[in-house]
Protein backbone atom coordinates (compact mmCIF):
# COMPACT_ATOMS: atom_id res chain seq x y z
CA UNK A 1 0.00 0.00 0.00
CA UNK A 2 1.56 3.31 -1.15
CA UNK A 3 -0.48 5.56 1.31
CA UNK A 4 1.20 5.03 5.09
CA UNK A 5 -0.18 8.30 6.81
CA UNK A 6 -0.38 11.62 6.31
CA UNK A 7 2.46 11.97 9.11
CA UNK A 8 4.59 9.14 8.13
CA UNK A 9 8.23 9.26 8.33
CA UNK A 10 8.24 10.93 11.61
CA UNK A 11 8.71 7.25 14.00
CA UNK A 12 8.64 4.29 11.35
CA UNK A 13 8.16 2.06 14.26
CA UNK A 14 5.52 3.72 15.30
CA UNK A 15 4.21 4.20 11.34
CA UNK A 16 4.25 0.66 11.17
CA UNK A 17 1.87 -0.29 14.33
CA UNK A 18 -0.94 2.76 13.23
CA UNK A 19 -1.15 1.15 9.72
CA UNK A 20 -1.89 -2.25 11.43
CA UNK A 21 -4.64 -0.87 13.42
CA UNK A 22 -5.96 0.91 10.65
CA UNK A 23 -5.74 -2.03 8.31
CA UNK A 24 -6.96 -4.24 10.83
CA UNK A 25 -9.78 -1.99 11.84
CA UNK A 26 -11.54 -1.68 8.11
CA UNK A 27 -10.23 -5.34 7.31
CA UNK A 28 -12.78 -6.66 10.02
CA UNK A 29 -15.64 -4.20 9.39
CA UNK A 30 -15.10 -2.10 12.61
CA UNK A 31 -13.88 1.18 11.03
CA UNK A 32 -16.66 4.27 10.29
CA UNK A 33 -16.01 6.35 7.86
CA UNK A 34 -12.13 6.76 6.50
CA UNK A 35 -9.07 4.82 9.40
CA UNK A 36 -6.13 6.17 7.55
CA UNK A 37 -4.33 9.50 9.17
CA UNK A 38 -7.19 9.67 10.92
CA UNK A 39 -8.59 9.09 14.73
CA UNK A 40 -10.89 6.24 13.69
CA UNK A 41 -14.42 5.85 14.02
CA UNK A 42 -15.80 2.69 15.17
CA UNK A 43 -18.90 0.56 15.98
CA UNK A 44 -19.65 0.54 20.11
CA UNK A 45 -17.71 4.34 20.19
CA UNK A 46 -20.78 4.96 22.21
CA UNK A 47 -20.70 2.16 24.86
CA UNK A 48 -16.98 3.03 24.71
CA UNK A 49 -18.31 6.59 25.51
CA UNK A 50 -20.54 5.07 28.34
CA UNK A 51 -17.90 2.77 30.29
CA UNK A 52 -15.68 5.95 30.38
CA UNK A 53 -18.92 8.05 32.18
CA UNK A 54 -19.17 5.47 34.72
CA UNK A 55 -15.52 7.24 36.31
CA UNK A 56 -16.03 9.04 39.40
CA UNK A 57 -13.75 11.85 37.84
CA UNK A 58 -16.08 12.15 35.02
CA UNK A 59 -19.29 12.60 37.13
CA UNK A 60 -17.79 15.23 39.41
CA UNK A 61 -16.15 16.75 35.97
CA UNK A 62 -17.53 20.25 35.36
CA UNK A 63 -14.68 21.70 32.67
CA UNK A 64 -13.76 18.74 30.39
CA UNK A 65 -11.49 18.39 27.24
CA UNK A 66 -12.40 15.99 24.45
CA UNK A 67 -10.59 16.07 21.47
CA UNK A 68 -12.86 16.84 17.81
CA UNK A 69 -12.60 13.48 16.55
CA UNK A 70 -16.03 11.61 15.16
CA UNK A 71 -15.24 8.64 17.34
CA UNK A 72 -15.28 11.30 20.42
CA UNK A 73 -19.13 12.19 19.39
CA UNK A 74 -21.42 10.28 22.19
CA UNK A 75 -18.73 11.83 25.12
CA UNK A 76 -18.72 15.45 23.61
CA UNK A 77 -22.91 14.70 23.41
CA UNK A 78 -22.97 13.11 27.38
CA UNK A 79 -20.46 16.24 28.52
CA UNK A 80 -22.87 18.61 27.48
CA UNK A 81 -26.33 17.22 28.29
CA UNK A 82 -24.66 16.57 32.34
CA UNK A 83 -24.23 19.96 32.14
CA UNK A 84 -20.33 20.09 31.37
CA UNK A 85 -18.43 22.77 30.12
CA UNK A 86 -16.78 21.74 26.98
CA UNK A 87 -13.41 22.29 25.67
CA UNK A 88 -12.09 21.12 21.96
CA UNK A 89 -9.15 22.24 20.21
CA UNK A 90 -9.69 23.45 16.23
CA UNK A 91 -7.92 20.74 14.58
CA UNK A 92 -4.37 20.44 14.13
CA UNK A 93 -4.42 23.76 16.17
CA UNK A 94 -3.68 25.37 12.77
CA UNK A 95 -5.45 29.25 13.57
CA UNK A 96 -5.72 31.71 15.86
CA UNK A 97 -7.74 31.06 18.58
CA UNK A 98 -7.05 27.57 18.51
CA UNK A 99 -9.80 26.34 21.19
CA UNK A 100 -13.63 26.43 21.31
CA UNK A 101 -15.57 26.89 24.34
CA UNK A 102 -19.21 25.29 24.31
CA UNK A 103 -21.33 25.76 27.33
CA UNK A 104 -24.30 23.96 27.27
CA UNK A 105 -26.31 27.07 28.67
CA UNK A 106 -25.31 28.89 26.24
CA UNK A 107 -26.39 26.28 24.06
CA UNK A 108 -29.64 26.32 25.67
CA UNK A 109 -30.72 30.12 25.44
CA UNK A 110 -30.17 29.98 21.86
CA UNK A 111 -32.04 27.19 20.80
CA UNK A 112 -29.57 25.00 19.27
CA UNK A 113 -29.43 21.25 19.95
CA UNK A 114 -27.05 19.61 21.79
CA UNK A 115 -26.90 16.86 19.24
CA UNK A 116 -25.56 19.94 16.66
CA UNK A 117 -23.18 21.21 18.96
CA UNK A 118 -21.61 18.03 20.07
CA UNK A 119 -20.61 17.62 16.21
CA UNK A 120 -17.44 18.76 14.38
CA UNK A 121 -19.13 21.31 12.38
CA UNK A 122 -21.66 21.85 14.53
CA UNK A 123 -19.35 23.22 17.89
CA UNK A 124 -16.71 25.27 15.15
CA UNK A 125 -20.02 27.01 14.08
CA UNK A 126 -21.74 27.84 17.79
CA UNK A 127 -19.26 27.08 20.04
CA UNK A 128 -16.88 30.26 21.65
CA UNK A 129 -13.53 30.78 20.05
CA UNK A 130 -10.85 31.26 22.59
CA UNK A 131 -6.97 31.03 22.88
CA UNK A 132 -5.19 28.24 24.98
CA UNK A 133 -4.86 31.38 27.96
CA UNK A 134 -8.45 30.98 28.35
CA UNK A 135 -8.63 27.65 29.33
CA UNK A 136 -9.14 27.11 32.60
CA UNK A 137 -8.05 24.10 34.62
CA UNK A 138 -9.51 21.26 33.50
CA UNK A 139 -11.26 18.44 35.54
CA UNK A 140 -11.13 15.57 32.83
CA UNK A 141 -9.19 15.71 29.35
CA UNK A 142 -10.15 12.96 26.79
CA UNK A 143 -7.38 12.21 23.85
CA UNK A 144 -7.87 10.75 20.59
CA UNK A 145 -5.58 7.51 19.91
CA UNK A 146 -4.84 5.34 17.22
CA UNK A 147 -3.22 2.32 19.43
CA UNK A 148 -2.90 2.05 23.21
CA UNK A 149 -1.62 -0.52 25.48
CA UNK A 150 -3.38 -1.43 28.94
CA UNK A 151 -0.31 0.32 30.48
CA UNK A 152 -1.47 3.10 29.33
CA UNK A 153 1.03 4.13 26.52
CA UNK A 154 -1.00 5.93 23.39
CA UNK A 155 0.12 7.08 20.18
CA UNK A 156 -2.03 9.24 18.01
CA UNK A 157 -2.48 9.27 13.85
CA UNK A 158 1.06 10.84 13.81
CA UNK A 159 1.02 14.41 13.70
CA UNK A 160 2.32 14.84 17.21
CA UNK A 161 -0.79 17.85 18.10
CA UNK A 162 -1.85 15.62 21.18
CA UNK A 163 1.29 15.84 22.38
CA UNK A 164 1.71 19.63 21.55
CA UNK A 165 -1.58 20.06 22.94
CA UNK A 166 -0.99 18.81 26.24
CA UNK A 167 2.25 19.91 26.62
CA UNK A 168 0.83 23.32 26.32
CA UNK A 169 -2.27 22.59 28.84
CA UNK A 170 0.66 21.58 31.58
CA UNK A 171 2.64 24.04 30.27
CA UNK A 172 -0.43 27.00 31.70
CA UNK A 173 -1.36 25.03 34.20
CA UNK A 174 -5.14 23.63 32.81
CA UNK A 175 -3.61 20.15 33.68
CA UNK A 176 -3.27 19.61 36.97
CA UNK A 177 -0.91 16.86 38.91
CA UNK A 178 -4.24 14.81 39.41
CA UNK A 179 -6.36 15.19 36.30
CA UNK A 180 -7.01 11.93 34.89
CA UNK A 181 -5.93 11.55 31.13
CA UNK A 182 -8.72 9.33 28.96
CA UNK A 183 -9.13 8.03 25.89
CA UNK A 184 -11.82 5.85 23.97
CA UNK A 185 -11.18 3.36 21.27
CA UNK A 186 -12.26 0.28 19.71
CA UNK A 187 -11.02 -2.87 21.82
CA UNK A 188 -8.90 -4.33 18.80
CA UNK A 189 -6.73 -0.96 19.14
CA UNK A 190 -5.36 -2.41 22.13
CA UNK A 191 -1.82 -3.63 21.59
CA UNK A 192 0.42 -5.32 23.67
CA UNK A 193 2.67 -3.71 26.22
CA UNK A 194 6.28 -2.72 24.75
CA UNK A 195 4.85 -2.68 21.03
CA UNK A 196 4.54 1.88 21.74
CA UNK A 197 8.09 3.47 23.19
CA UNK A 198 6.89 6.75 24.80
CA UNK A 199 9.10 9.38 25.49
CA UNK A 200 9.39 12.27 27.43
CA UNK A 201 7.32 14.74 26.04
CA UNK A 202 4.69 11.72 26.10
CA UNK A 203 1.24 11.55 28.18
CA UNK A 204 0.28 8.03 29.68
CA UNK A 205 -3.29 7.68 30.24
CA UNK A 206 -4.80 7.44 33.17
CA UNK A 207 -8.25 5.17 31.72
CA UNK A 208 -8.83 3.19 28.55
CA UNK A 209 -12.08 2.52 27.45
CA UNK A 210 -13.44 0.08 24.93
CA UNK A 211 -16.91 -0.92 23.52
CA UNK A 212 -16.05 -4.38 25.71
CA UNK A 213 -14.42 -2.74 29.54
CA UNK A 214 -12.96 0.12 31.21
CA UNK A 215 -9.39 0.14 31.77
CA UNK A 216 -7.70 1.95 35.06
CA UNK A 217 -3.82 1.62 33.69
CA UNK A 218 -2.48 2.73 37.30
CA UNK A 219 0.19 4.61 35.12
CA UNK A 220 2.69 6.14 37.62
CA UNK A 221 4.43 7.58 35.00
CA UNK A 222 5.49 11.49 35.60
CA UNK A 223 4.16 13.95 33.35
CA UNK A 224 5.36 16.44 31.29
CA UNK A 225 5.42 20.02 32.86
CA UNK A 226 5.23 21.93 29.61
CA UNK A 227 6.27 21.59 25.67
CA UNK A 228 9.48 19.41 24.92
CA UNK A 229 10.96 22.67 22.79
CA UNK A 230 13.30 20.49 21.23
CA UNK A 231 11.31 17.85 19.67
CA UNK A 232 8.53 20.56 18.35
CA UNK A 233 9.25 20.77 14.54
CA UNK A 234 9.65 23.83 12.09
CA UNK A 235 6.16 22.87 10.93
CA UNK A 236 4.64 22.47 13.42
CA UNK A 237 6.20 25.98 14.59
CA UNK A 238 4.81 27.66 11.40
CA UNK A 239 1.27 25.94 11.74
CA UNK A 240 0.97 26.74 15.81
CA UNK A 241 1.32 30.46 16.08
CA UNK A 242 0.75 29.90 19.85
CA UNK A 243 3.95 28.13 20.31
CA UNK A 244 6.29 30.50 19.09
CA UNK A 245 4.61 33.47 21.79
CA UNK A 246 4.60 30.45 24.40
CA UNK A 247 8.40 29.62 24.08
CA UNK A 248 9.44 33.26 24.02
CA UNK A 249 7.64 33.60 27.23
CA UNK A 250 8.71 29.98 28.60
CA UNK A 251 12.60 31.60 27.74
CA UNK A 252 12.48 35.12 29.25
CA UNK A 253 10.72 33.21 32.43
CA UNK A 254 14.09 31.23 32.70
CA UNK A 255 16.53 33.93 32.19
Amino acid sequence: MNDRGRWAGRNPAKDELRNAVWDNLVADGVAIGPARSHIPNFTGADLAAWHLTQIPAWKTAKTVKVNPDSAQYSLRLRALYEGKTLYCPVPELVQEAPYVRIDPAVLRGKGITFELAASHQGYMFHGERIDFTDVPELDLCVFGSVAVTREGARTGKGGGFADIESGILNELGCIRADTPLVTSIHSSQLVPAGQIVMLEFDCWLDYVATEAELIRTDSRHPRPKGVSWKHVQPDQFDSIPFLRELQSRTVGQSI
